[in-house]
Parts: structure tokens; C-alpha cells; sequence
């Protein structure tokens, strides 16, 4: 069984379904799940386009944390999450462009993963943000998540980022045995502000890992305070970007009643987006013009290769 937040002929994705546009391409992955035994069960909500921390952005309504209904499940794959939380399905896939499955995995206490860039075909996804987008796993158990990579990572013809490795079986990671793994504990994401609860569960994981022979060994990303201002600058130039496609002349939801050309970019866009989404496009677009491009866009992409190089350091010392 499966829930999903991706594009399918199967059902219309769910941004379009509220304007009665169905998907003219079916994503590869649901497809090649379909074809190994598993049903498609639908569709569950997110936050619009995938631009959002809670799900409280749906072009739909918002979606409830199933252990509390009085608070968020995260997002923007926050229906997925909840679906898993709830006990509804054993798995779902979500989309993760900076945190959209791990932050909502976290909020309802299950697993979540964002595989490595390439490893999972994009063919299909609705492009948020190209260089940052993935599709992973969302379940109740690690064994569960890897059984779901097992299914959908591979090589893709179709998605021109698409890493051609050979294929692994991930189950076979997942050993009892830790001792002698050396563990980084990044010491700058602890800080000033962060929640006690959070703190105290982030100390009791250190234990446990320590409990179970893992060495742990304390790292500095110093470049890691600038990821959140990096991620925003490259993530909203690219949606600025990918989403100029939705103009209501080629495809997706198109405004009825217009004047000129002009007047049907404008309606369309207008009644097409939600606020969250206008508000990333008019940054992203900011960030690309002229006069703005190499103090913003082109900075913003030198500063994520020095965050790149600070995890390569980190993993030449741990596992």
C-alpha cells in the first residue's frame, strides 16, 4: 500500500485537482512500485508546491499532526507523514528539497529520508527547486525505509540527473553492531534558543549511540550557520525559475476572463498561486536580476560549495 505526493495519472496532483488540471506525465516511481505488487491508494496533502514547513500552505486544507490535532505534522510532505503516523499506510514517499521528509518524519515520530542527490529518478516530481529536489521514503521502521530505497533507487534514462551506480541492498547495513563506528556530533547546531525538549531528546540519542560502542567525536561545519540564508537564496531563484512555466498558455490552470495576453499572465498567476508561493517567486526573481544576480544568486552558490567542502572534511575523520 501506498500514499503519495508526487505526480500520477492515477490520481491528479493535488495542487491541479483544485483547478480540475490533471498531470500530462506520471512519475516513473510510482509506476515501477505498481509493477512490483504495490498499490497506489491516492494522493495525500502537502504544503503548494512543496514551499512550506507545516502543511498549513496546501492549495487544499491543512493537515493535522495525528498525535496532536492541535499541531502541525511538519511539511511540505506533511500528509505523507501523518498518513505513516497514523497508522493508515505502512509507507509513503515525499518530496524533500530542504527538509520536507526529515522535518516531517521528526514531527511525528517515525522515519524519513532524502537519499542522496540522483539516487532516486526526479522524472515526473514537479520542480521546485532542481539542484535540491529528491524523492524519498517515509515508514515506521529503518528496515521499512530501506526496503522502500531498495524499490525506487536506480538509474533513470528519463532524469538526466540521475546518478548510473550500481544497485545496493540496503537492508544489509542495518547490523546490531555499532562499536568502533565513529559518530561527528556537529557542535554548532547547538545553540542558543533551541527547545529543552529537543536538547534533552539530542542528548539521550548521544547516550545511546555511546551505549552502543559508537565513538563519538565532536566536529565544526563552520560554515553551517549561513546554510538556511544559502538555501533560500538558491531554492527561491530556481522556483522562480521552474515555476514561469505556469503561464496559462501551455499547460495548468488558466484564468477565464482576460483582456490581452498580459492580463492572462497576470489572472493566471494570481488565482494559480497561493501566498507562500507568490512570496518565494518574487524572491527568487529579486535574487536573479540584473544588478542582483552575482551579489545574491552567485554567492549564495559558492557559499554551498564551502558547505559541501566542510562535510567532506568531516567524513574523512567519521563514519
Amino acid at each position: 500500500m501506498l500514499f503519495m505526493d508526487v505526480c500520477s495519472d492515477i490520481m491528479p496532483l493535488i495542487k491541479l485537482v483544485k483547478h480540475g488540471v490533471i498531470p500530462v506525465i506520471q512519475l516513473g516511481i510510482p509506476i515501477i512500485l505498481i509493477i512490483i505488487g504495490m498499490i497506489d491508494l491516492g494522493k495525500l496533502n502537502m504544503d503548494e508546491f512543496a514551499m512550506g514547513g507545516s502543511t498549513e500552505h496546501s492549495a487544499m486544507h491543512k493537515t493535522c499532526n495525528p498525535w496532536n490535532l492541535n499541531t502541525v505534522p511538519g511539511g511540505s510532505s506533511g500528509g505523507s507523514a501523518a498518513a505513516v503516523a497514523a497508522n493508515m499506510v505502512p509507507w509513503a514517499l515525499g518530496s524533500d528539497t530542504g527538509g520536507s521528509i526529515r522535518q516531517p518524519a521528526s514531527y511525528t515520530g517515525i522515519v524519513g529520508m532524502k537519499p542522496t542527490y540522483g539516487r532516486v529518478s526526479r522524472f515526473g516530481l514537479i520542480a521546485f527547486a532542481s539542484s535540491l529536489d529528491q524523492i524519498g521514503p517515509f515508514a515506521r521502521t529503518v528496515e521499512d525505509a530501506a526496503l522502500m530505497l531498495n524499490a525506487i533507487a536506480g538509474h533513470d534514462e528519463k532524469d538526466t540527473t540521475s546518478a548510473n551506480l550500481e544497485s545496493k541492498d540496503y537492508t544489509k547495513a542495518l547490523v546490531n553492531d555499532i562499536k568502533g563506528k565513529v559518530v561527528g556530533i556537529p557542535t554548532d547546531f547547538i545553540r542558543e534558543g533551541i527547545s529543552p525538549d529537543v536538547k534533552e531528546a539530542y542528548d539521550k540519542a548521544i547516550e545511546t549511540l555511546k551505549g552502543l560502542g559508537a565513538e563519538i567525536k565532536e566536529i565544526s561545519l563552520e560554515y553551517a550557520k549561513y546554510s538556511l540564508a544559502t538555501y533560500y537564496i538558491i531554492a527561491t531563484a530556481e522556483a522562480s525559475s521552474n515555476l514561469g512555466r505556469y503561464d496559462g498558455i501551455r499547460y495548468g490552470y488558466r484564468a477565464k476572463d482576460f483582456k490581452d495576453l498580459d492580463d492572462l499572465y497576470r489572472k493566471t498567476r494570481t488565482e494559480g498561486f497561493g501566498s507562500e508561493v507568490k512570496r518565494r517567486i518574487m524572491l527568487g526573481t529579486y535574487v536573479l536580476s540584473s544588478g542582483y544576480y552575482d551579489a545574491y544568486y552567485k554567492r549564495a552558490q559558492q557559499v554551498r560549495t564551502l558547505i559541501v567542502n566542510n562535510f567532506r572534511k568531516a567524513f574523512e575523520d567519521c563514519d
